[in-house]
């Protein structure tokens, strides 16, 4: 996946979070399995990020194959401790959140921030 409406979409599917990333998966529509990596700039610098996105490319290469879903796109977002993570650890938590994934069985909907009051923010 590399457009961005490919990433928006993903968000509004299931969402299964583990220690060292998010797993999002969405149906596609008949597009088979595809994935995307998203690192912030929250995680660390440059080559922290690219050293994770590696990583996490290895992982969906040897895991989405058996354990995707089919005709979904998945999406992992990667979290703070996501590099200190070993890699045969990584692969459990993937392989677990796919199985989570497949059941239907993810986390529960994200609680959105509220704004203040608008009166609170003129003064």
């Amino acid at each position: 996946m590399r457009r961005r409406a490919d990433f928006l979409s993903a968000n509004r599917g299931l969402r299964v979070a583990r220690p060292g990333f998010v797993l999002l998966a969405q149906p596609n529509g008949g597009k088979g399995k595809r994935y995307g990596i998203t690192v912030t700039k929250k995680v660390g610098n440059a080559v922290v990020r690219n050293r994770i996105k590696r990583r996490f490319r290895e992982l969906l290469w040897a895991a989405l194959p058996d354990k995707g879903l089919p005709d979904h796109d998945h999406v992992l977002i990667a979290r703070d401790g996501a590099i200190e993570r070993d890699f045969t650890q990584l692969t459990e938590e993937l392989n677990d959140a796919l199985e989570r994934a497949r059941a239907g069985k993810g986390d529960p909907p994200r609680r959105r921030a509220r704004r203040a009051n608008r009166k609170d923010q003129r003064k």
